[in-house]
C-alpha cells in the first residue's frame, strides 16, 4: 500500500509540476506530461518502477475519452459523418499498412511485416484529441477530419485483434490479460463468437436507450453528487468488462454508449463528471508513455530507431495527404490533417505486446518498433507547434473559419440555467421566436415530464464550472438564470463573471429583497419572478372593472417604468431604513397621483381604435 501510494504521489507531483512550466513555455500540456514522464522514469530519475502495469491502468483513460467523444455525437451527426469515417479513415489504414508492410518487407518476415503495418498504421488517439481541444480545433473541418480517421482507427483495432493470430510464426504464450480473454471467446465456434460480439453490442444500446434514463433518474432525486460519479464511473467500466470479455476493444464499446447517451437529458451530467477522471488518467498515460522510452536502446541502435521512427512520419504523412486530396480538402485543411496523424497510437503498445502474446512478433523485433512510437508520439506536439509557426501569417484567417465553424456546429448562443415554471414558459418562447438555448435544471423529475412533452432539457448543477463549461458558456452570448435559489444564482452569477466575462446576464430574483442583492452583483438585467404577473393581472382587475384596455394597458406600463426608475433609489438607499421607507412612500404617492391624473384624462379616440371590432373579421 505504501509502494502504491508513494507511486501515485510522484506521478501526481511530476504532472504538477512539469505541465505548468511546460504550459507557461508555449508546449502544451501533453509535452509536459511526456517530459515529465521521462525524467521520473527508468532512464531519468528512476523514481518509478513498473511502467507497464501502470500503462494497462491509465490506458483506461482513453476508454473515458472515447466515451466523452461519443457523449458530444449524436446518432444523426454520427450517421452524417459515414463517408469521412468510413472514406478517409478506411483509405488511410489501408494505404499505410500497405506502405509500411512493403517498407519492412526489406528486414522482416512477410507475416511480421504484416503485422507491423497494421500495428503502425494507427495514430494517437489520445495524444492527437486532446491537442486539438487545447488548441480550439476540434469543431474545424479539418478537426473533424481528423476524428473521423480517429474513430475508424479505434474501429479497426478489432478485427486486428482477430487477424493477427493468424500471422504466428510461433507457440503463443499466455502473458496477458487481453490473451486470455481472447482465447476464452476464441474457443468458441465461430458463429456462437459472433452472435456473443452481436449480443454484447446490442445490450449496450439497449443499457443507454432504455435503462439509464430511470436509473440516473432515481439516482438524481437523491441530490448526492457522489452517487451520480459513482454510477457514471460504473457505467464506464461496466461496459469496458464487457467488451473485454467478448473480446472487443474497450473503447469501442464506451464510444457506442456515449453516442447512445448523446440525446439524454443527463449528457452534460455525465461528461462534467467523468471529465476530471479523464484528465488525470490520461496524464498518467502520457507520463507512463514518456517514462517506457528506452534510452539503452535507442542509445545503442540510435541510427535504426531514427530511422524508423523518420520513416513512419514520412510514409503516414504522404499517405494523409494522398487521403485529403482524394477527398479534395482545402489545403490549409489537408496540412493539418496530415500533420495531426503521422505518428505511431496507443494502441501500438496493446497490439504488440499482444502479437507477442500470440507468437506473431519477437520480443527483440518489436522493442525499437515501440520505441520508435514513442518517440512519433513525444514528437507530435513538437510537430504542432512547426505547423502553427509554419501558418503565422494566415492565423488571423484560419481563427475566423474557426470561429464561424464552432458558432455552426453548437447552434447555441444562449444558456438557460433553470427550467421551472418561469423558466419553461421563457424556454417555449425562446423556441417559438427561433432561437434554441442549452438549457440545464437541477430536478430530475421536472426534467422527465418537460422530456416527455418534447423540450431538450439537461440535468446538471449549472453552478459548477465544469458543467457550465459542458453546456457551451465558452461560445455563447447570453446566459439567463431563472434559479429560484437566489444563493445559486449569486454564485453562478460570481463564476460566469470570472471565467467567461464575454456572457451578457439575463436573472430573475424572487422579490425586491433579491433583486438588490443581484444589483450589487452590478447585473443591469433583472426580472422579479412576480412583478411582471401582478402588473399584468392589475391590468385585467381593472379591465374586468371597466376601464378602458388600452387605458389598463398605459397604466401598467407606467407603473412598470417608474418601479424601473425607482429600483436603483431605492438600492443605494437600503442600508439605511428610514431614508428608504421615507424615500418610498414618497414615490409612491407620486405614483399615484400620476396614474390618477391619467386615469381621469379622457382617452383620446384614436388610442382606443385597437380596441376596435372591425366587422368584417
Amino acid at each position: 500500500m505504501e509502494y502504491f501510494l508513494l507511486q501515485l504521489f510522484i506521478f501526481l507531483a511530476a504532472s504538477a509540476i512539469a505541465v505548468p512550466i511546460a504550459k507557461k513555455l508555449g508546449l502544451g500540456s501533453v509535452l509536459g506530461y511526456l517530459i515529465a514522464g521521462i525524467l521520473i522514469g527508468p532512464f531519468g530519475l528512476s523514481l518509478i518502477g513498473d511502467v507497464e502495469d501502470v500503462m494497462h491502468l491509465t490506458e483506461f483513460g482513453v476508454v473515458m475519452m472515447l466515451f466523452l467523444v461519443g457523449l458530444e455525437l449524436k446518432p444523426s451527426l454520427l450517421w452524417q459523418m459515414k463517408t469521412p469515417i468510413l472514406g478517409m479513415g478506411g483509405i488511410q489504414v489501408a494505404l499505410s499498412s500497405i506502405a509500411i508492410i512493403v517498407a519492412t518487407f526489406i528486414f522482416l518476415p512477410w507475416k511480421q511485416a504484416v503485422a507491423v503495418g497494421l500495428i503502425l498504421s494507427l495514430s494517437s488517439t489520445a495524444i492527437v484529441l486532446q491537442t486539438l481541444k487545447e488548441k480550439g480545433l476540434m469543431n474545424t473541418g479539418s478537426g473533424r477530419s481528423i476524428f473521423s480517421v480517429l474513430l475508424f482507427q479505434d474501429l479497426a483495432v478489432i478485427p486486428m485483434l482477430a487477424f493477427l493470430p493468424l500471422l504466428a510464426t510461433e507457440t503463443s504464450h499466455d502473458e496477458g490479460h487481453h490473451a486470455s480473454v481472447l482465447i476464452d471467446i476464441g474457443s468458441l465456434p465461430g458463429s456462437l463468437q459472433l452472435i456473443t460480439t452481436l449480443l454484447a453490442v446490442f445490450s449496450i444500446f439497449l443499457l443507454g436507450k432504455y435503462a439509464t434514463r430511470p436509473i440516473f433518474r432515481a439516482i438524481a432525486a437523491t441530490q448526492v453528487r457522489e452517487i451520480f460519479v459513482a454510477a457514471a464511473l460504473a457505467l464506464v467500466v461496466g461496459i469496458s468488462l464487457l467488451m473485454t470479455v467478448v473480446g472487443l476493444s474497450p473503447a469501442l464499446g464506451t464510444f457506442l454508449a456515449g453516442v447512445v447517451l448523446a440525446d439524454s437529458e443527463y449528457r452534460h451530467e455525465l461528461e462534467s463528471d467523468i471529465e476530471p477522471f479523464k484528465g488525470l488518467l490520461l496524464g498518467i498515460f502520457f507520463i507512463s508513455i514518456g517514462a517506457s522510452l528506452n534510452f539503452t536502446l535507442i542509445a545503442d541502435d540510435a541510427i535504426f530507431i531514427a530511422g524508423i521512427t523518420a520513416g513512419l512520419i514520412f510514409i503516414k504523412w504522404l499517405v494523409l495527404v494522398v487521403t485529403g486530396l482524394a477527398f479534395k480538402m482545402p489545403s490549409k485543411e489537408r496540412s493539418l490533417f496530415a500533420v495531426a496523424l503521422a505518428q505511431g497510437g496507443e494502441f501500438a503498445f496493446v497490439l504488440f505486446q499482444f502479437s507477442k502474446t500470440n507468437g506473431v512478433l519477437p520480443a527483440e523485433t518489436i522493442e525499437p518498433f515501440i520505441s520508435a512510437v514513442a518517440i512519433s508520439m513525444f514528437l507530435t506536439p513538437l510537430i504542432f507547434m512547426a505547423y502553427e509557426k509554419s501558418v503565422k501569417s494566415s492565423r488571423d484567417e484560419d481563427n475566423a473559419c474557426q470561429n464561424d465553424d464552432t458558432i455552426e456546429h453548437n447552434g447555441h448562443k444562449v444558456i438557460l440555467a433553470g427550467f421551472g415554471r418561469l423558466g419553461t414558459d421563457l424556454g417555449r418562447f425562446l423556441l417559438s421566436a427561433g432561437i434554441k438555448p442549452v438549457i440545464v435544471d437541477h430536478n430530475a423529475s421536472n426534467i422527465d415530464v418537460l422530456r416527455k412533452l418534447g423540450f431538450e432539457v439537461y440535468y446538471g448543477d449549472i453552478t459548477r464550472l465544469d458543467l457550465l463549461e459542458a453546456a457551451g458558456a465558452g461560445e455563447a452570448e447570453l446566459l439567463i438564470i431563472t434559479i429560484g435559489d437566489i444563493e445559486k444564482s449569486r454564485s453562478l452569477i460570481e463564476l460566469a463573471k470570472k471565467h467567461y466575462p464575454h456572457l451578457k446576464i439575463i436573472v430573475n430574483a424572487d422579490d425586491r429583497q433579491a433583486a438588490f442583492e443581484l444589483m450589487d452583483l452590478h447585473i443591469d438585467n433583472i426580472r422579479r419572478e412576480t412583478f411582471g404577473s401582478a402588473i399584468a393581472l392589475g391590468q385585467d382587475a381593472l379591465q374586468q372593472l371597466g376601464t378602458d384596455p388600452y387605458e389598463a394597458y398605459r397604466l401598467a406600463r407606467i407603473f412598470n417604468k417608474k418601479d424601473e426608475e425607482m429600483m436603483p433609489e431605492l438600492h443605494k438607499l437600503q442600508s439605511e431604513k428610514e431614508s428608504y421607507i421615507s424615500h418610498y412612500q414618497k414615490r409612491h404617492a407620486d405614483l399615484e397621483t400620476l396614474m390618477k391624473r391619467d386615469l381621469n384624462h379622457s382617452t383620446d379616440e384614436l388610442d382606443k381604435a385597437w380596441t376596435a371590432k372591425n366587422p368584417e373579421l
